[in-house]
């Protein structure tokens, strides 16, 4: 609706265009704005449940369609509301007649539904099992850097040993066979003949993990193959420390929506729902740490900016970046202020690794400083590339005199 409102004082008529049945709801809700733009979207909804899905359940079905959209909205973490939508499907089902049951439109929120719960349930064990595998490795100087390491990958493994909310899981599976049947949706390579995982198939992704636990099994396998307990120990102690940026230092994972405080967002969806002037969390690189999966981007010559207050103004600083983009050859520039370049067009570095620019004196002296990144100008095309995963802002400490 936010779209439509906002692009139709710029149009003639309308027209509504559909991908496929994942947007049947929002194909619904375009037409009946193109008829009348101050239409209450949640009538459409109650309507559109009630000839799809039944007079029964209209007012129940408008609301969790309303609530799968706000299972979306923030962090997954911290969003407490999606084992509430979940429940609220989960009552429709169990009235449900075979008919409905075989529906493919309520098929598909409860597919939806139980995925996104699944998925919070998943992710809240799985960043416990880290925290607690993490604890192990912050000790190996006492246990020993091969025993902090063994247990601290016999903790992370339990993800897969010992699975969550496996019910949810087999529902996901169950009713995507319903749906393959229904209507011959493809959501598996294997499974159901899907082209491809980023084509449609997410069901392929349903045990991907929602920690570090790949790559800290790669870290270790690397570790282990140090002779040297120092070594080994100063390895874990990088691992440990990834995300500190020291004393007066600042760290943003900018494709976490809840670790990234410098990000200038921009005006935001509601005034500028295509995001042509506002950032957004896109996704990047495919394996390493899962702060490298998504980034902050800014679309076309548009720059990505962080700006950051409270400098030391007579300190000294350093920059610590890492670039992960699932498109590396795109070039990618950065100015601190308006006119210092702190690096000039370069590609993104695969595998990612991060990268270190000292900052000239005066782009910190007033006590503030704003990082531009801009891709390569007049680029064109559909406009990404400009993929920025984490950001240390290092302050300098001068030598300890002796």
């Amino acid at each position: 609706a936010t779209i439509f409102r906002l692009t139709q004082p710029d149009t003639i008529g309308f027209l509504t265009y559909s991908e496929g049945c994942n947007d049947d709801a929002n194909k619904t809700i375009w037409s009946a704005l193109g008829w009348n733009p101050d239409v209450n979207v949640t009538n459409v909804l109650r309507e559109y449940g009630r000839y799809f899905i039944g007079d029964r359940y209209a007012e129940n079905f408008a609301q969790g369609l309303l609530a799968l959209e706000r299972n979306w909205h923030g962090a997954l973490l911290t969003n407490e509301s999606v084992f509430a939508t979940l429940k609220r499907f989960q009552a429709m089902e169990q009235t449900a007649s075979l008919q409905l049951q075989n529906n493919w439109r309520f098929q598909q929120v409860l597919y939806r539904a139980y995925y996104d719960a699944y998925t919070r349930s998943r992710l809240l064990y799985e960043t416990g099992l880290e925290d607690k595998a993490m604890t192990k490795l912050r000790d190996a100087k006492t246990s020993g850097s091969l025993a902090a390491m063994s247990e601290a990958e016999s903790i992370l493994e339990r993800a897969v040993s010992n699975r969550v909310s496996t019910q949810w899981r087999a529902r996901v599976f169950e009713l995507a066979g319903a749906l393959f049947r229904s209507i011959g949706m493809q959501l598996s390579v294997p499974l159901y003949q899907a082209e491809a995982v980023d084509r449609g198939a997410n069901l392929d992704n349903i045990d991907v993990p929602l920690n570090n636990r790949a790559w800290l099994k790669e870290q270790f396998a690397e570790i282990r193959t140090l002779s040297d307990e120092e070594e080994r120990l100063k390895r874990i102690d990088e691992i440990v420390h990834w995300t500190d940026p020291g004393p007066g230092g600042f760290y943003d994972d900018l494709g976490n929506l809840l670790r990234q405080p410098h990000l200038v967002r921009g005006p935001g969806f509601d005034q500028d729902p295509a995001f042509l002037r506002s950032t957004l969390v896109d996704f990047g690189y495919k394996g390493g740490r899962i702060s490298w999966w998504n980034n902050a981007t800014s679309l076309y010559d548009e720059p990505l900016k962080l700006h950051y207050t409270g400098l030391d103004s007579s300190g000294r600083y350093k920059l610590r970046v890492l670039y992960a983009s699932d498109v590396p050859g795109r070039k990618i520039r950065l100015v601190a202020g308006g006119f210092t370049e702190i690096h000039p067009l370069m590609p993104k570095t695969i595998p990612p690794k991060p990268v270190e620019f000292e900052l000239p004196p005066e782009t910190t002296k007033s006590g503030e400083l704003t990082l531009n990144w801009f891709r390569e100008p007049g680029l064109g095309d559909n406009g990404r590339g400009c993929h920025v995963a984490e950001v240390w802002l290092i302050k300098v400490l001068a030598p300890v005199r002796k």
